[in-house]
């Protein structure tokens, strides 16, 4: 499912992202006010939602708060701010990915496309066997991939789109250390760049509706300058 609804009260950039996106193959629907945004994103039944950050009245921030609050469809959010905190903020509150203003098209397809692969991927195959693993257990927490479900000790957890790769990926390599670059272009489908801070946001938000600790261990360690460990039950990652 290829529809694509854009909240954005730039009617010439709408009209410029339809025409590039239509022949992508996309069905885009624009939107230029908060609240009918808003409404249609919540029971619209989109694929996706590119949503800028100025809007006029209820924001675009006020808007993903409330769209999160009933929906988990992936949100890309625009910002024209130079400042790196509108951007962080957005990844806090629940969006999966951000794209700043002015952008070439072509690089916001290439976003739209990774977090399509991230919310359809059927899971890795198991190195040497050829098969998908669909459940992983590892300490307190299940993660079912086909799915897309997280339990931890029989609770269900609720993750974004992009939350449930980035644990995905961490509990396959549970014990071992994942790097920054690595994580990136599995889960956010891009090359790192420098001062993106995307993914380390994105382990914040993890570390918050996880839970710091697993047993005695923190559950996400960081590994200053390298990238990350999810603690593995029986081995001292703090030694």
């Amino acid at each position: 499912m290829n529809r694509i609804l854009v909240i954005d009260d730039d009617i010439e950039l709408c009209e410029l992202l339809t025409d590039y996106l239509t022949p992508e193959g996309f069905a885009v629907e624009t939107i230029h006010d908060s609240p009918t945004g808003l409404a249609r994103a919540v029971g619209g039944g989109f694929a996706l939602v590119v949503l800028d950050v100025m809007l006029p009245g209820m924001s675009g921030f006020d808007v993903l708060r409330q769209l999160r609050e009933k929906s988990r469809v992936p949100v890309l959010m625009l910002t024209a701010r130079g400042d790196d905190v509108d951007r962080i903020v957005g990844l806090e509150m629940g969006a999966d990915d951000y794209l700043p203003k002015p952008f070439n098209p072509r690089e916001l397809v290439a976003r739209i496309r990774a977090i399509q692969r991230r919310v359809e991927a059927p899971g890795e195959r198991v190195e040497g066997t050829g098969a998908i693993e669909a459940r992983l257990t590892v300490g307190d927490l299940e993660l079912d991939v086909s799915a897309r479900a997280v339990w931890r000790d029989g609770v269900a957890v609720d993750l974004t789109s992009v939350e449930f790769s980035l644990l995905e990926v961490l509990l396959r390599s549970a014990g071992k250390v994942i790097l920054r670059e690595d994580l990136v272009r599995k889960v956010l489908g891009r090359r790192l760049s420098p001062y993106d801070r995307s993914i380390d946001v994105h382990i914040s938000s993890l570390r918050k509706k996880l839970g710091h600790r697993l047993g005695p261990h923190e559950r996400i360690k960081t590994v200053r300058g390298v990238g990350y460990i999810y603690a593995k039950p029986g081995i001292n990652h703090d030694a």
